[in-house]
C-alpha cells in the first residue's frame, strides 16, 4: 500500500494534538534538573538521548530481532538524532535562563516555519491567506520576543535557532519516514543523538562552559526523572513520527501550539511562571493564526473532496 492511501489525516491530527499536551512535561523535567539539581543543560539532554536509546532498544529487538539494526537509511536517521539532540541542547538551555511558557512562546515559529518549507521545497500548495496567516504569526512571535530580548539578551533567539533545527528533523521524518519502520527511526535517532551530545559535552567542557559541565545524577530522584525524560522522548515522537505519516506537513504544523497550554500550566505550579499580558497579546495572535490556517486547510480538503468525487468535466 503506498503512502499516499495509507493516509488518515484525522487519526494524524489527534496524535499530534495528544503528543503536543505532553511533551512540555519533558521541558519541564529538564528545567527542574538545571535550576533545582544544577545540572548543566547539555548534561541533561545527553541523559535524555541515552535513555530514549536504552528505553527504545529492548522493544525494538523484541519486535524485530536482528533486523532491529538493519536501517535503510542509517545515516540519515543517525542525523536526525544529531539534529534533534542540537534543538533539544538550545531549547533546555533556554529554558535554564528564561520562564518555561516565554521559551514555548517564542518557539512557536516552528510551526509557521515548517508550513513555509513544505511549500517551497515540498510543493504542498499554500495559498495567499495562509501566506498571510504565517506573516501575522510571526509578528505575534516578535511580540513576545521583544521583552525577552530586553531580559535575556541573545539567550531569547535560543527557541528560534531550536525551532530551525527541529523544522529540519520534521522535515527528515517525512522524507524517510517510508523506509524505516518508526521504531528503527527512533532507535537509531536515539543513538546518533548520544554520540552527537557526547562530542558536544567533551566540547564545551574542554572550553570551560559551565553549560556543558558533566555531571552524574545526585539522588535517585534525579536518575528516576533522567529515565522518565528520555522514555517520554523516545515514546511521544514514536507518535509524532507515526502522525506525520497519516497527514501532511502543513496539517499538522499548527497543531504545536497545544503545547502552550500544558507548558503555561507547569510553569505556573512548579516555577511560579506566568506570561504578562503583552506577552499573551503576542500568544493570542500566534494561535488565531494557526487556528486560520487548520481552517483554512479544511476549506481546501472539502473543496478537493468536492472536485475528486465530481469526477472530469465532460
Amino acid at each position: 500500500m503506498s503512502e499516499r492511501k495509507a493516509e488518515n489525516p484525522v487519526k494524524g491530527m489527534a496524535l499530534m494534538a495528544a503528543c503536543m499536551l505532553v511533551l512540555p512535561g519533558m521541558d519541564a523535567i529538564a528545567k527542574y534538573m538545571a535550576v533545582r539539581s544544577g545540572m548543566a543543560p547539555a548534561q541533561v539532554t545527553f541523559y535524555r538521548f541515552l535513555f530514549q536509546f536504552l528505553c527504545c532498544m529492548p522493544l525494538l529487538l523484541h519486535l524485530a530481532g536482528g533486523a532491529a539494526f538493519s536501517a535503510r537509511r542509517p545515516f540519515m536517521n543517525l542525523l536526525r538524532g544529531a539534529l534533534h539532540a542540537a534543538a533539544s541542547l538550545m531549547f533546555f538551555t533556554a529554558v535554564k535562563y528564561m520562564p518555561l511558557a516565554d521559551v514555548f512562546a517564542i518557539y512557536f515559529v516552528e510551526p509557521f516555519m515548517l508550513t513555509a518549507m513544505s511549500a517551497l521545497f515540498l510543493g504542498e500548495k499554500v495559498g495567499w491567506r495562509r501566506w498571510s496567516a504565517i506573516a501575522i504569526g510571526f509578528g505575534g512571535a516578535l511580540i513576545v520576543i521583544q521583552p525577552s530580548w530586553e531580559v535575556f539578551g541573545w539567550t531569547a533567539l535560543l527557541p528560534v535557532a531550536c525551532a530551525f533545527l527541529f523544522t529540519l528533523y520534521l522535515f527528515m521524518n517525512r522524507a524517510i519516514g517510508e523506509g524505516d519502520s518508526p521504531l528503527v527511526m527512533q532507535t537509531w535517532a536515539g543513538a546518533g543523538g548520544t554520540l552527537f551530545m557526547s562530542a558536544a559535552l567533551l566540547a564545551g567542557h574542554a572550553f570551560g562552559h559551565a553549560d556543558f559541565a558533566p555531571s552524574l545524577p545526585q539522588s535517585p530522584v534525579d536518575l528516576g526523572l533522567l529515565v522518565l525524560l528520555g522514555s517520554m522522548s523516545g515514546f511521544l515522537h514514536l507518535l509524532v513520527v507515526r502522525a506525520f505519516r497519516l497527514a501532511s506537513l502543513s496539517l499538522l504544523a499548527p497543531f504545536q501550539y497545544f503545547e502552550i497550554i500544558s507548558a503555561t500550566v507547569l510553569g505556573y505550579v512548579f516555577f511560579s511562571d506566568f506570561p504578562n499580558l503583552g506577552k499573551w497579546i503576542g500568544i493570542a495572535i500566534i494561535v488565531g493564526s494557526g487556528l486560520y490556517i487548520i481552517w483554512r486547510e479544511r476549506v481546501l480538503a472539502r473543496a478537493a473532496k468536492a472536485v475528486s468525487t465530481a469526477g472530469p468535466v465532460t
